[in-house]
């Protein structure tokens, strides 16, 4: 399986665009409820992992798999967690360990890595080779869970950030509503919030900086119309944007690909922050508006089953260290492959090379790889699926 990404989409790094939006479900008046009848599936097959980096996400789905297992006479489901000793930023051992120490669970695997989940590295390289350019470009993260939970089923915590943001207000709209104090910077808040669609859009696409250093000129002036439309076309009303937030492309996309690697290993995989009942249920049971915040959010949710230190955490692991790594070095020091619509090879080499790479490049390194593994086939006689464009300047440029 390839991921359809557009020209456009390869060189942002995202998926943009919305699908038709799916219908209402009947769903229970308490969102805990919603999420506790989407784990249950899960929880009654054999081993039952949960993907567990100790975010505030993944902590829910296990906090929540835990409560319905022992309720129902289940055994525990296993916080599964990937560590990299060598990446500080992605070090989350602290969360990790209060959470376990406050559910109680006592089985948990730790499975810890070096280069191996480099987004060109060993484990990526097998995906690439067997499934083509998948998005979004660390799906491959998932395989050694995956793997670990072979003929049973793996619970994720991939949507909470989709459900929680959708389900909050804005600040100009609390502002508005009398739900927070004004400051001065809520004047301009306000004038774009109130704003026409026009004027949104295109105060969204101005901006003194590139979008990404290595999109050609018409590629960041592409790019600022397509995102800036993409953040003026948000609804204001809560149930209406938690509805085109649950359709947008990139989610069905994103799990899509990882369910291709879960059949792999005949894995049952689970997204419940996903479920469209829980998502309905939390649209239903919101404040007027949304919540204030995201802590509000959780707080109300799973206050009665997470610490307060871990449901108040305002920041998250960085796996920039974890993904570009020594394969992804070397590869963008040898790679001399020519752009794609939108793209300016010199540049994004230059960007690979530069110290810091942005993780929206990563699935433009992964597609100039598969591009050089295709030649190289090629000239032994064999070919790789799926390979995009972005391959050496004397290849024929494919799309």
């Amino acid at each position: 399986m390839t991921t359809a990404l557009e020209p456009l989409e390869l060189a942002l790094g995202v998926v943009l665009g919305t699908d038709r939006p799916g219908r209402d479900v009947a769903a229970p008046d308490a969102p805990l409820a919603a999420l506790e009848a989407a784990v249950l599936p899960a929880l009654r097959r054999a081993p039952c992992l949960v993907s567990f980096s100790g975010g505030r996400d993944s902590s829910a789905v296990l906090a929540v798999a835990v409560h319905v297992a022992r309720r129902e006479g289940l055994p525990d489901p296993i916080p599964a967690t990937i560590r990299a000793p060598g990446a500080p930023a992605a070090d989350e051992s602290h969360w990790q360990e209060l959470v376990v120490a406050h559910l109680g669970v006592h089985d948990w695997l730790r499975l810890p890595f070096t280069d191996e989940l480099d987004v060109v590295g060993p484990i990526a390289q097998r995906v690439l080779r067997r499934h083509g350019l998948l998005w979004p470009f660390n799906a491959h993260f998932h395989v050694p869970l995956l793997e670990a939970a072979r003929g049973g089923a793996l619970l994720t915590g991939i949507g909470g950030d989709e459900l929680f943001a959708s389900a909050t207000s804005s600040r100009a709209a609390a502002v508005l509503a009398g739900r927070v104090r004004p400051v001065a910077r809520d004047l301009r808040r306000i004038a774009l919030y109130a704003g026409p669609r026009f004027a949104r859009r295109r105060w969204h696409a101005r901006g003194p900086r590139p979008v990404h250093p290595w999109l050609t000129e018409s590629g960041d002036r592409a790019a600022r119309l397509a995102l800036a439309a993409r953040e003026a076309s948000e609804p204001r009303r809560l149930a209406e944007r938690m509805r085109q937030v649950r359709a947008a492309r990139y989610i069905r996309v994103g799990t899509d690909s990882v369910a291709v690697l879960a059949r792999d290993s005949d894995t049952a995989l689970a997204h419940p922050l996903l479920d469209r009942a829980l998502w309905a249920s939390v649209r239903r049971s919101a404040p007027r508006g949304g919540f204030l915040g995201r802590t509000d959010a959780m707080r109300a949710i799973f206050g009665a089953l997470l610490p307060a230190e871990l449901l108040r955490r305002g920041d998250k692991a960085g796996f920039d260290e974890v993904f570009f790594h020594e394969h992804s070095r070397a590869f963008a020091a040898s790679w001399e492959g020519q752009g794609q619509a939108f793209v300016d090879a010199r540049a994004l080499r230059d960007h690979w090379l530069g110290g810091a790479p942005r993780a929206q490049s990563s699935t433009l390194l992964q597609a100039a790889w598969l591009a050089s593994a295709d030649r190289i086939e090629q000239s032994r006689g064999g070919v790789v699926e799926g390979a995009p464009a972005l391959g050496p300047a004397k290849s024929q440029h494919r799309q």
